[in-house]
């Protein structure tokens, strides 16, 4: 008789050991141009583009969630949202010291949300940015919540009736996935190799969606922060399709609100009429603190 497949919920709230990563200008290069980031202070890797923070935590992104989930369905595993909270810049020189947990999940019909906590600090204990992952497990429903899941988000639809305070095109390179993989320390394979990507069920290769997210991080920093990232104070999204190499993205921004010296953006990216990024949001000061 097969075992029956449940999470446990005693691994929540569980840090994992320590992961430490020493920041080079080299490999703020690298993700820069890997990402097609126009930003001069990017491209001379003096200050990190933001997506980056996902870097030095990569390798321990799914380690929180070997505490709860079943190590069979992580083959059903998808990466539905990101949410980072920046606290300063990663720069050439950090060492960085990254931990994590799994905080929470809440099962549904057609498979179960699931939230990583990650929190990456420098050698002196400086929080340098936050993280909410938000991970789905297709066709399986836990039959509870527990915990706690990532912050809310989502698009407020009547924005759509005001003018937008911008709108950014840009082009996904034939070889974007080859660049971004090594860049980002992400080997997956649907990223890099077609046949398994089609036995998949994908149409072929797909991009990366956290370097969909870096494009739309760039997007936002140039239209709206005068391209200064020591501005942008969280950045947050919801992957809603696959990206394939060679598309053309069109990111729509609307002003959502201000309060604090922070204004908030809400934003969706489409690849034609097909919506890629939803329930963007992006929160950038007035001016540099």
């Amino acid at each position: 008789m097969a075992e029956e497949l449940r999470f446990d919920p005693s691994g929540l709230d569980k840090w994992t050991e320590e992961n430490r990563f020493e920041v080079t200008r080299e490999r703020l290069i690298e993700y820069a141009k890997a990402t097609n980031d126009p930003i001069e202070r990017h491209l001379a890797g003096d200050v990190a583009s933001p997506v980056f923070a996902i870097v030095p935590v990569f390798q321990s992104l799914l380690e929180p969630a070997l505490e709860v989930v079943p190590p069979s369905l992580f083959g059903n595993v998808l990466h539905g949202e990101q949410d980072f909270r920046f606290h300063r810049p990663i720069r050439p020189g950090d060492k960085l010291v990254s931990r994590g947990k799994m905080i929470g999940y809440q099962g549904l019909p057609k498979g179960t949300r699931a939230t990583v906590y990650l929190e990456t600090r420098d050698e002196a204990g400086e929080l340098v940015n936050e993280q909410y992952v938000m991970f789905f497990v297709r066709g399986f429903d836990t039959g509870e919540e527990r915990g706690e899941l990532a912050p809310e988000h989502k698009f407020d639809e009547a924005l759509r009736a005001n003018s937008a305070a911008g709108k950014v095109s840009q082009h996904v390179d034939d070889d974007q996935t080859f660049r971004y993989g090594p860049a980002a320390g992400d080997p997956m394979p649907i990223h890099l190799d077609e046949e398994i990507a089609k036995a998949s069920g994908l149409p072929g290769i797909i991009a990366h969606g956290l370097c969909t997210m870096a494009f739309t991080s760039w997007a936002l920093l140039t239209e709206l922060g005068e391209s200064d990232v020591d501005r942008l104070r969280r950045l947050a999204v919801r992957f809603a399709k696959p990206v394939l190499p060679g598309q053309d993205l069109s990111t729509t921004i609307w002003r959502a609100g201000s309060a604090g010296g922070v204004t908030s953006y809400a934003y969706e990216t489409k690849v034609g009429d097909t919506v890629v990024i939803s329930d963007g949001l992006a929160e950038i000061s007035e001016g540099t603190s």
